[in-house]
């Protein structure tokens, strides 16, 4: 989830030329960014879940982020039209559905589960509906758990889905560290046409090695530093899970006026392997 960019523009601007090193990363990335499929996989062991059967969302597994990110990061770092509030969100025939609103503003609802569920390495996988609308952009990520101490990029993020709405058919994936962040070239875009029809499963398979991205059981890239740093590899730590619908920013760009709210994301569930 871009939404630290704009807070840390300085940095980018710092650190615009990539290294050989991160030069070498893409082109080995290019290689595995196709779809494949995934290898029948070894027998795993269900460490967390949420699979939103209740009827109110488990407080021992999530917190909410509450309004426009002001004063120490106003717009969420990304421009952002949104304002998080804790009531965009019900639980509903075993899912969690996160509403966009626009009403006397732009609402929506941000979760994250920072001191309270954080994992490091293992299977993490996700089954959402996506909502359509240019403007519109639901995401399901991961940050660093020091990101308090170690701040962004150097605590690390990973994007193991994220979809905007102005480029329909299309699903981005990423990994953000100092060596790569921000307009990173780790990135991957999957053209997937008709993404935005029905529920679909997005996965990672993280190791101490790489970090392997998944849709629907194929594989669509690969990261995995050439050589291990805390420039290249942060992800030797436990992460926390964020999962939220972003409208409009620099990533997310202008709403439709065609866009007809409420928009609704749709989570079936949240489940880790180890």
């Amino acid at each position: 989830m871009k939404s630290f960019f704009t807070f840390f523009s300085i940095t980018f601007l710092v650190y615009s030329c990539q290294s050989d090193a991160s030069t070498v990363q893409q082109e080995e990335n290019d290689e595995s960014s196709q779809l494949t499929p995934e290898p029948e996989p070894e027998e795993r062991v269900l460490v967390w879940s949420d699979e939103f059967d209740g009827t109110s969302l488990d407080l021992n597994n999530w917190s909410f982020e509450l309004g426009d990110g002001c004063p120490n990061l106003c717009g969420w770092g990304n421009n952002e039209l949104q304002s998080y509030t804790d009531s965009n969100h019900r639980l509903e025939d075993g899912m969690l559905v996160i509403s966009a609103n626009n009403e006397a503003e732009y609402t929506s609802t941000r979760i994250l589960t920072k001191g309270k569920q954080e994992f490091t390495y293992g299977r993490i996988e996700t089954r959402v509906k996506v909502p359509t609308g240019a403007g519109l952009w639901p995401a399901f990520w991961a940050l660093g758990a020091d990101i308090d101490t170690v701040s962004w990029p150097d605590c690390g993020e990973i994007d193991i889905m994220e979809y905007v709405g102005k480029n329909p058919g299309q699903i981005f994936t990423s990994v953000h560290t100092r060596s790569s962040h921000g307009n990173t070239i780790n990135t991957q875009i999957t053209p997937v046409p008709g993404i935005e029809e029905g529920f679909h499963v997005f996965a990672i398979d993280w190791t101490k090695d790489y970090i392997d991205f998944f849709l629907d059981s194929n594989r669509v890239y690969r990261y995995a530093a050439q050589t291990q740093t805390l420039e290249t590899w942060p992800f030797n730590k436990p992460f926390f899970l964020l999962i939220n619908l972003a409208i409009g920013g620099n990533f997310g760009g202008p709403v439709a006026s065609s866009v007809q709210f409420p928009k609704e994301y749709f989570i079936d569930y949240v489940r880790v392997y180890e």
